[in-house]
């Protein structure tokens, strides 16, 4: 089904109810979903952390690796997610940030109002009878809204590791079953960059507590073999 996403309002959802979200079809067929610092602990526990380029501006995106090739989620299935770790991208869903088409400098919490979740007869109710914002509607906010908040400092965070050329691109070549998988246009953060970095450098990523993320996603790398052992027992 076709996304619909638009400014959410009292006066039309005033009457909508949200199921909890069970079923990932939203996210089935990416392979990568973006994740923000918060997250890069969690995240690599389970997940390969990587940095990918967005092809529009040449910026560095860290995403979590969801499977080894476009189109392939091996962690959303139909009967729920098959991970301990959901990414907050994933669990915001159906819920986004869009600028107000008034005042660019604002941002506007939307819906999608055909994802399946979204209903009137059953689930938590985003808006009181009084036409307030429900306890589950703030709490969802502050979810959308910490998220942000995390994303501004994963851009400072992410242009620094390129700023001090600590990004490089690796190729990982698999072979599952047979079939051989090549992982390209992927980045790391290179350990022997890292340790070349002088004193007063390293120093002020720790100051900044940064070194646990760069620790974090180094260690994520053997994920990938975890992916690959998912995979074959599909």
């Amino acid at each position: 089904m076709t996304s619909n996403i638009i400014p959410l309002g009292q006066a039309q959802h005033g009457d909508l109810k949200l199921r909890q979200l069970t079923n990932f079809s939203h996210v089935k067929n990416e392979h990568v979903i973006p994740v923000v610092v918060h997250e890069f602990i969690q995240a690599s526990s389970e997940y390969p952390v990587v940095f990918v380029k967005n092809s529009d501006n040449g910026q560095f995106i860290p995403v979590a690796m969801l499977g080894l090739k476009p189109g392939e989620n091996l962690f959303a299935g139909e009967d729920g997610w098959r991970g301990l770790y959901i990414p907050t991208r994933v669990r915001t869903h159906p819920f986004h940030l869009m600028r107000n088409p008034h005042d660019h400098d604002q941002l506007m919490m939307a819906i999608d109002e055909n994802a399946p979740v979204v209903g009137k007869d059953e689930g938590d109710a985003l808006f009181n009878d009084d036409g307030t914002e429900s306890a589950y509607l703030e709490r969802r906010k502050k979810q959308l809204t910490d998220y942000f908040e995390s994303g501004q400092l994963t851009e400072a965070f992410t242009a620094l590791m390129a700023e001090l050329d600590l990004l490089v691109p690796r190729s990982l070549s698999l072979e599952i079953r047979g079939e051989s998988i090549s992982l390209d246009g992927v980045y790391f953060i290179d350990e022997a960059k890292l340790n070349a970095l002088s004193d007063d450098v390293f120093s002020d990523l720790r100051k900044r507590g940064f070194l646990p993320l760069i620790y974090a996603q180094m260690m994520s790398v053997h994920q990938v073999q975890r992916l690959a052992s998912i995979k074959a027992k599909l």
